[in-house]
């Protein structure tokens, strides 16, 4: 990265960020007080190589924006995951809905926590995003036991990475 200030100092800012990132996901509000949420910080370069090559790898039954968005997570410092297990929360009588109650509590747990997250490194300006596809290879790789996850990239550019990015080129035969 250049960034024309000392590029540690960047790399240790954005490390801090993504460890205040997981206590915001981990003290946010729950339903029920339900605690169901389960984060872990990625910043090893090896580790992110590897999430960003299943990413790719992923793509070809997922779709292109899995090779895109590992464009990203390779020019990130950290990836901050933040997943949920799906837990049983007690309810007596079921609901007449699609979902069954335990797991809509457990997905708006996970996006309070998401937020709160994001939240965080946007009021400490650390360009992020959050990423679908980052989930679903960690999962892939074992890198999070939880029922549902997804990924936040981060980094600290002149100009966001995460924002008008540029889909990969069709590979011609």
């Amino acid at each position: 990265m250049a960034h024309g200030i000392n590029d540690g100092l960047i790399r240790d800012s954005i490390l801090n960020v993504a460890n205040l990132m997981a206590i915001s996901a981990i003290t946010a509000p729950k339903a029920r007080g339900v605690d169901n949420i389960i984060v872990k910080v990625i910043s090893d370069e090896k580790e992110i190589e590897q999430l960003a090559k299943k990413m790719e790898e992923l793509s070809k039954e997922y779709g292109e924006f899995f090779s895109r968005d590992a464009n990203n997570v390779r020019r990130s410092v950290a990836v901050v995951l933040i997943g949920c297990k799906n837990v049983k929360m007690g309810l007596k009588t079921p609901l007449k809905w699609a979902l069954d109650a335990d797991t809509v509590c457990s997905l708006v747990n996970l996006g309070i926590a998401i937020g709160s997250a994001v939240k965080t490194a946007s009021m400490l300006n650390v360009d992020n995003r959050i990423m679908f596809s980052v989930g679903v290879a960690a999962q892939e790789l074992g890198l999070i036991e939880a029922d549902y996850v997804f990924g936040i990239p981060l980094s600290a550019y002149s100009k966001n990475i995460y924002f008008d990015r540029v889909w990969p080129q069709p590979k011609s035969s």
